[in-house]
């Protein structure tokens, strides 16, 4: 990975000239395509930006493990996706200067599968499980004595003649991420020495990110024209990111590939991507919900057979950012639409709907 000089991107000061503005980012270090995802990530906790909150607490956590010369805690990441597990398990073990090895939770099957894993860790690596809470219980449950204790039982054989072999583990730090940490088992959170919670980013921290990023991939972007596409990126990097290249495409095809405000808006609008950062699923998802149902209620599987998409992914994809825009409720008897949701459509709410005053 290149090393690459973190872009500082703050709000201009009152009376800077659009001509500065637009200079803050300049073309800056060009990845090749296939080494962009990798390129765009931070390599320390001082190139991170948002999530001050984890950010210094785990700082503290590495520090002081580091000072006491000692394997630190292990790190259980939660939050929704998009928001920098992964690459804060990437920092980890490159704060400590030590490797890090990667797997997922539906990958660990089977118990040998985890002490296979365990037993090729070297002293202070870092173990990254992503989505740790779809692993399966006997590899969970052997996961526990090696948190605690750096060491699993092996058995050996079958019936009567099974034996148990300790194996012990060089000492490691376990980084778990999850993004429903309400389905984790409460033995194994226990064994996390530090929980964070990520949050959604703000508008102008996912305005550093895309600079960020626009600087990495060498293209040159003002300052509105980041405002513009962090605002409509539903406070997650994943998709700030993502929405830049595709403005990038954009400003390359129909213009001299500088990204100014004109061709970031068309550009989202040619991508489906409105003001407030919803997609074509999102409105499909809101159109049946208000048009086909009077603004609900509607149980989750009606909506998904009205917009031919799975309930799942209209539950995990679409609902959680819909209902922290306040343009859906969930009720027990089943999805209703706020009056934030017509104003959306352009529509008028009825009397006695969510949300009007």
């Amino acid at each position: 990975m290149a090393n690459v000089e973190k872009t500082e991107f703050q709000t201009p000061p009152q009376g800077t000239s659009q001509r500065d503005v637009d200079a803050v980012v300049s073309p800056g270090l060009v990845a090749g395509e296939q080494d962009i995802e990798t390129s765009l990530r931070p390599r320390s906790l001082k190139e991170f930006i948002g999530q001050p909150k984890v950010r210094d607490q785990l700082d503290l956590v590495l520090t002081g493990a580091k000072n006491r010369g000692l394997t630190p805690d292990h790190v259980l990441l939660s939050g929704p996706p998009g928001l920098g597990k992964t690459t804060l398990a990437m920092i980890i073990a490159h704060e400590l200067g030590t490797s890090l090895r990667m797997t997922s939770g539906p990958a660990l099957e089977r118990a040998g599968d985890l002490a296979a894993m365990l037993s090729n860790l070297m002293e202070g690596d870092v173990l990254f499980i992503d989505e740790i809470h779809r692993m399966a219980r006997p590899a969970e449950e052997m996961l526990y004595m090696a948190m605690e204790d750096f060491r699993i039982d092996v058995i050996v054989g079958k019936g009567p003649g099974a034996t148990s072999i300790p194996l012990e583990l060089a000492p490691f730090t376990l980084v778990g991420a999850t993004t429903r940490s309400g389905m984790l088992t409460g033995p194994l959170r226990d064994r996390f020495g530090f929980t964070a919670q990520m949050e959604f980013y703000n508008t102008e921290d996912l305005t550093q990110v895309v600079a960020r990023a626009a600087h990495i991939m060498g293209v040159e972007i003002a300052y509105d024209a980041a405002v513009e596409i962090a605002s409509r990126s539903r406070g997650t990097p994943r998709i700030a990111n993502r929405l830049l290249r595709r403005v990038r495409d954009y400003a390359e095809v129909h213009g001299d590939g500088r990204i100014d405000l004109g061709a970031a808006q068309h550009a989202l609008v040619v991508f489906d991507v409105d003001e407030q950062g919803l997609d074509r699923l999102d409105r499909a998802v809101l159109s049946a919900l208000i048009k086909g149902h009077g603004g609900g209620p509607v149980g989750v599987t009606t909506l998904a057979v009205a917009i031919g998409e799975e309930p799942a992914t209209v539950e995990e994809v679409c609902e959680p950012y819909l209902v922290r825009a306040g343009m859906i409720a969930r009720t027990g008897r089943g999805r209703v639409a706020t009056a934030a949701a017509w104003h959306h459509l352009g529509l008028t709410p009825p009397e006695g709907t969510l949300g009007l005053h």
